[in-house]
């Protein structure tokens, strides 16, 4: 799949079209990990309906009384958790420069610790 992007990508170029070149999207992997506080939060009453490569939102908390850093994770109008305070300072940063930020669902394990339920990746868009 790789390859066909890039090989559409010279095509493009080569051939200056530009239809071709706006239907190719490139993404950056920013981050992967697992969040945080899903017990505190709606993840339990939404869990069953929750799929992996479903997008979250990521939204961030630049005001949130415990951590200045925070970047809360949405789903369809449900708060699921937040980025682990370890792991949200350049996630927050990128948001705060407006950067384009997508999230999806990789992980939705059965596990008794909440911490190592709901894993997520992010990439940058470009």
């Amino acid at each position: 799949m790789q390859l066909v992007r890039h090989t559409l990508l010279l095509c493009a170029a080569l051939f200056s079209c530009p239809v071709l070149c706006e239907s190719v999207e490139t993404q950056i992997l920013v981050h992967s990990g697992l969040t945080a506080g899903l017990r505190y939060h709606d993840a339990k009453a939404v869990w069953n309906r929750l799929r992996v490569g479903d997008y979250v939102a990521l939204v961030r908390e630049p005001t949130n009384p415990v951590d200045g850093n925070a970047v809360r994770v949405d789903w369809e109008g449900y708060t699921l958790g937040y980025l682990p305070r370890a792991d949200n300072a350049a996630i927050a940063r990128q948001l705060d420069r407006g950067a384009a930020l997508q999230a999806r669902i990789t992980q939705l394990a059965k596990h008794r610790n909440h911490r190592l339920k709901l894993g997520i990746d992010i990439f940058l868009k470009m």
